[in-house]
């Protein structure tokens, strides 16, 4: 058997149904990698690797008498800070939330409890999820495992590192506007940011109520599709919640591509924001690779990155004023600089500008669903850069709006990201997206789980 700090969670899962390892031998190997490494990498809020034992050994006790109830049963999931755990604070990285202890948990976190899961880590975000990297808060910023000068993405900086170190096989994060999918685009990992409303929000604290999803965040495909399938499902509780039932979102992994059309979206990084040479390079290269695989592949054309971005900016920074606008005018000193400044312009947007963008929103999905009368699923860039360094405001400022991943929090569309090469210069991760039809995760997952076994980056991971 592997490392047991490099075994997937689809791996060490199967690896304790076998009894292989137990979970309290597994997590006792992934605390000493935390232990070696977090020093450099900042990836934990609140550490809770004792509570953790304590239920990993319930979950071995179980698991010998009676096998486990769930794939995931005695395996470790980390969760970024703004999603609650009974007993424990949200502090959302922020001075104004170091005391809000929860005595309940999220709704997702709930599911994961069920079946088995234990929780060893509360993980670094932007504070509030919009506010980072900052260095003027209580908490210091995540860094980038594959060269800690580097910026991990965000604002799931923490589960994205945390995973792409190797420490843990799993970490639930937050999208509004890309926050799931960027990290695990700079830190070499799968990010799902599935159906809007497919997960529940219930116990997270909200950035922009209806653009924000949970989302899985693993070192693979399958353990992606694993991971989906705990925590889906419809929440009478949470209003933006689907009526959907959770799925075997692994049922096609190994289906392959044959019979499938992708459509290629070149212009969200030819055009309209233009990528890196070595970023275009790698998604021409995925595209030829999925024609290999057996995939037919052509290009599509959608709305403008420019017009979904504006789309995005209005309702985000409207709904999030509703949600901070007290704060932000009676105690703005308890916010980072860059927090503030994010979160400023919402309380200026015009009511009449947010039901315009909403109105445009609608039209945006339109056009997305017409251009999947033809395909199957879309290919598109996710960052047009590799990730930058992390002491480099203006070009943290420079390149985290050059990115394609907002379009499908505005329409809804579930989107995944994956690895798709590394930079030259750093050897820093590059990555595409794939993007399906409502509710078609299955389809993502197995277009997903075929480009991984055809490309070459499956086993790299990162040397912090």
């Amino acid at each position: 058997m592997a490392e047991p700090h490099d075994l997937t969670l689809a791996e060490a899962s199967a690896a304790i149904a076998r009894r292989r390892i137990s979970p309290v031998e597994y997590l006792d190997a992934l605390r000493a990698r935390f232990d070696a490494l977090e020093p450099r990498l900042n990836t934990t809020i609140l550490p809770l690797w004792d509570d953790a034992r304590e239920d990993a050994k319930k979950a071995g006790r179980r698991i010998a008498r009676s096998g486990p109830r769930s794939p995931i049963d005695g395996l470790p999931v980390g969760l970024k800070d703004i999603i609650d755990l009974a007993g424990h604070p949200t502090t959302c990285h922020s001075r104004h939330l170091l005391n809000n202890f929860k005595t309940a948990d999220a709704a997702v976190v709930a599911q994961l409890r069920a079946a088995g899961a234990v929780f060893p880590a509360k993980l670094a975000t932007h504070e509030f999820a919009i506010g980072g990297p900052a260095f003027d808060l209580p908490f210091p910023p995540a860094r980038n495992p594959w060269n800690t000068a580097h910026h991990p993405g965000g604002s799931s900086s923490g589960s994205g590192s945390i995973v792409g170190a190797n420490i843990l096989p799993a970490a639930l994060g937050t999208d509004t506007g890309g926050s799931v999918r960027h990290p695990a685009s700079h830190c070499g990992i799968v990010g799902m940011k599935a159906t809007y409303g497919l997960v529940s929000r219930r116990g997270v604290f909200p950035l922009a109520f209806t653009l924000d999803h949970v989302g899985p965040m693993t070192k693979d495909v399958a353990s992606n599709a694993m991971l989906l399938g705990a925590i889906a499902g419809h929440d009478a509780a949470d209003p933006g919640s689907a009526a959907r039932r959770a799925e075997n979102y692994a049922r096609h992994l190994k289906k392959g591509l044959k019979g499938l059309t992708i459509g290629f979206v070149r212009h969200f990084h030819e055009a309209d924001q233009p990528a890196t040479p070595e970023v275009a390079a790698a998604l021409d290269a995925a595209a030829k690779l999925l024609a290999k695989e057996g995939a037919k592949v052509r290009t599509v054309t959608l709305p403008s990155l420019v017009e979904f971005a504006g789309v995005n900016r209005a309702i985000l920074l409207s709904e999030a004023s509703a949600i901070h606008g007290r704060w932000l005018r009676e105690a703005p000193e308890g916010y980072s600089n860059l927090t503030r400044k994010r979160l400023a312009p919402g309380l200026f947007v015009r009511a009449e500008d947010y039901i315009q963008a909403q109105r445009r929103r609608r039209e945006l999905i339109a056009a997305v669903e017409a251009a999947f009368d033809g395909v199957d699923l879309l290919l598109t860039a996710s960052s047009m850069d590799p990730a930058c360094r992390i002491d480099d405001p203006e070009a943290v400022e420079v390149t985290y709006p050059r990115q394609a991943r907002t379009p499908f929090n505005v329409t809804g569309h579930p989107a995944l990201t994956l690895m798709c090469g590394l930079s030259k210069a750093e050897g820093l991760p590059l990555s595409l997206q794939l993007v399906g039809r409502f509710f078609e995760e299955a389809t993502i997952y197995r277009a997903a789980a075929a480009y991984e076994r055809a490309a070459p980056w499956k086993d790299l991971r990162a040397a912090p």
